[in-house]
């Protein structure tokens, strides 16, 4: 055993690494989850499926090639604590590697085969700042790493800081995002297939607002992906 795995057995004695999930130790190999909870993710496959919950949501509002998203977000389950721990304890190096995770499982069903670029849901530059990340674009660096398409974080840019969506309803959250992000660059996007990146799908409003912000391009297409869906 060489010197920096010493020292990393005698620091995980006293400060063993904990599961995201049930706050067991990880023993050696397991990274954020104990295999227990590994194995017992709620997955939900719709990158098989091009009918599903996540493009019904969309369905005669903008026009999808494909979307899919990787977890159930059920209150009080193992995607709510995932988003959370990612969001609100900090813990971005979850969010990149979650969205490596999804990107393994899923590259040879050639979800990401003729994507070109990979958009991140922004947030505006004063939030980005509180909580010192976008959640949205640590998963898709996750992605990125594994199929080596392009992350772009500047071409698209939150015009200004809306207020939360947790306890709206339909209808205001629709008017909470619309015409909410704005393109800098619409040239950029010619001809392009652009998948947009977010943590949580829930009523796809802020996805929508993305959305429509980028097929004022033209000639483009557009996809969706989220780590989860409520």
């Amino acid at each position: 055993m060489n010197l920096k795995k010493t020292i990393q057995a005698f620091v995980s004695l006293f400060y063993p690494k904990l599961c995201v999930i049930c706050g067991n130790p990880l023993v050696a190999d397991e990274n954020h989850f104990c295999l227990e909870c590994f194995l017992k993710l709620p997955k939900t496959n719709y990158h098989l499926n091009p009918d599903n919950q996540a493009t019904d949501r969309f369905a005669g509002k903008i026009p999808l090639v494909k979307g899919a998203s990787y977890l159930y977000y059920n209150k009080g389950g193992t995607g709510q604590k995932l988003i959370a721990e990612i969001k609100y304890k900090d813990n971005r190096h979850l969010g990149e590697w979650m969205g490596a995770l999804l990107a393994k499982e899923w590259l040879s069903s050639g979800f990401f085969r003729d994507i070109d670029c990979l958009i991140p849901v922004p947030l505006h530059p004063s939030k980005e700042r509180k909580r010192g990340f976008n959640q949205a674009e640590m998963i898709a660096l996750g992605i990125a790493h594994v199929t080596g398409i392009q992350v772009n974080t500047k071409n698209v840019f939150r015009k200004k800081a809306n207020t939360t969506q947790t306890k709206k309803g339909l209808f205001e959250r629709w008017k909470n995002t619309k015409d909410l992000f704005e393109v800098k660059d619409l040239d950029f996007f010619k001809n392009k297939h652009i998948l947009i990146v977010d943590d949580v799908l829930t009523t796809g409003s802020t996805l929508e607002s993305v959305a429509q912000s980028i097929l004022k391009a033209k000639e483009v297409k557009i996809s969706l992906l989220c780590l989860a869906i409520a």
